[in-house]
């Protein structure tokens, strides 16, 4: 087993749902940090593409993915909300919410673990929520992002005498492209949402991609199946109800 926290050899790093947004910013981070990238997505010039919620889509990208070798890096970053209260939330949404929050976690984890053992070194860093302790008309959301805080306790577990760690992280309101365009800087809602967190400003992406830098590197050998909450403070008095 090799647990070397002098681990810095550049290496490939696993993203799905990269091409934009979060995972973009998370890819670019690990560039900087000297890995490379493979992006798993739907789109992007430089991804793999694939349906991350059709599970034989995704095996095949995985297969493409470690023709060349193992990968010891995995970031779960895909993920759609589905927004609808519990009680018009349909079953097709939950299936949908797991099948690409959820079930593609778990498949890529699968599908790398084999090479992390062979190595004796694995960093897994799942993307949950803040509405993963609860949030209005994210029922389905909520619940898949939920479990991946339980898969990533699991691995932890089962999988720490390989020296390899799994920790999830909680992101907060994020100034994604997509936020942005539904919550225009000067809108009401937009100054509420702000107002709502401690330290008063919205999240980036990049936020979110300094604390999986943190998590994916080798000296960080010694956290494994926490929850990192990423929210400017929004979860505090909630996160321990």
């Amino acid at each position: 087993m090799n647990n070397n926290p002098d681990h810095h050899s550049p290496e490939r790093v696993l993203i799905t749902g990269g091409s934009h947004g979060i995972g973009a910013a998370i890819a670019a981070r690990c560039r900087q940090d000297g890995h490379t990238p493979v992006i798993l997505d739907r789109e992007g010039a430089d991804a793999i593409h694939c349906d991350l919620s059709d599970p034989d889509s995704t095996a095949a990208a995985l297969e493409r993915a470690l023709a060349d070798g193992p990968i010891t890096r995995l970031v779960n970053n895909v993920g759609a909300v589905f927004p609808n209260t519990v009680s018009d939330q349909s079953l097709a949404q939950l299936d949908a919410a797991v099948a690409l929050n959820l079930r593609s976690a778990l498949q890529c984890i699968q599908a790398l673990l084999p090479g992390m053992r062979e190595a004796g070194f694995g960093r897994i860093v799942s993307m949950s929520s803040r509405a993963a302790l609860g949030k209005e008309l994210r029922a389905a959301y909520a619940a898949t992002k939920a479990g991946l805080i339980g898969l990533t306790r699991v691995v932890a577990l089962e999988e720490g005498a390989h020296g390899i760690t799994a920790n999830a992280i909680g992101p907060g309101p994020i100034a994604t492209e997509l936020f942005t365009r539904a919550n225009p800087a000067d809108a009401p809602q937009t100054r509420a949402i702000i107002e709502s967190v401690p330290v008063q400003r919205m999240g980036t992406p990049e936020d979110v991609a300094h604390a999986a830098s943190y998590l994916l590197d080798a000296r960080s050998g010694f956290v494994t199946g926490q929850t990192l909450y990423v929210c400017g403070g929004m979860t505090v008095g909630v996160a321990g109800a």
